[in-house]
């Protein structure tokens, strides 16, 4: 009997370290898939733009979730030295249905649109108190409130800077030259080779004809020298 309830426990041990395993692996899976499916929002590849001083700048900004998004809230802000003032505002219902956006600065303009993710805004008329870090903020309450924000950077200044392209054109200059210089080496080439050519064909024809003549004058000598042997009758 002591044998029996070792095995039957034993067993009962594998089946619940079996099932342990299973919710495991199970948790796991939904944890990579929420990782892969969640809400984010980007600003781009660059995260900081510089523009002149009573330019229009754009702010952009999209979202993705491979799960999709249902009532997505989503805000822009700007930082001011650590105070967030909030620049505008909407909800997006479903996919394809484009917001309502309350706007609460008077330079600020809404350019995006859900067809494409978008939630980009335009900053008229910028100036140097609009230097900053500006917060694009989403958020999805079809992946239980999820959300996600990003940081876009804007520097003023009074006027651009030139770029110095003095490298770029010596290079360019180099590489000119030396594609010059390789055209110039196949024309010649081509050139002498035509000439050379020429001059064989030209070799081949005299030896040819010097060929033929000398045929001709032995030929003719021997004819003549049958001639002067034949005694007349």
């Amino acid at each position: 009997m002591a044998s029996v309830d070792s095995t039957g426990s034993s067993v009962s041990g594998r089946l619940r370290s079996g099932d342990l395993l299973h919710a495991g692996l199970a948790v796991a899976l939904l944890l990579g898939v929420w990782t892969v499916g969640g809400l984010e929002v980007s600003t781009g590849k660059v995260s900081s733009i510089e523009a002149m001083n009573g330019s229009t700048v754009l702010l952009p900004c999209t979202y993705s979730s491979c799960i999709g998004i249902e009532n997505l809230y989503f805000n822009w802000q700007y930082n001011d030295n650590g105070t967030l003032i909030k620049l505008c505002e909407a909800l997006i219902p479903m996919e394809g249905v484009e917001p309502k956006v309350r706007v609460f600065h008077e330079r600020v303009e809404f350019v995006g649109s859900s067809k494409s993710n978008n939630i980009s805004i335009l900053l008229w008329n910028i100036t140097f108190e609009d230097e900053g870090e500006y917060i694009c903020f989403a958020r999805n309450p079809k992946e239980k409130n999820r959300n996600h924000s990003a940081i876009f950077t804007l520097i003023v200044v009074d006027q651009m800077k030139e770029v110095d392209n003095t490298l770029t054109v010596i290079i360019v200059s180099a590489l000119g030259g030396v594609i010059g210089l390789v055209i110039i080496v196949m024309v010649i080439k081509a050139v002498v080779v035509h000439v050379l050519h020429k001059d064989d064909e030209k070799n081949k024809e005299c030896l040819v004809s010097s060929s033929g003549n000398d045929n001709t004058e032995n030929g003719l000598s021997g004819a003549k020298n049958e001639n002067k042997g034949t005694p007349k009758a």
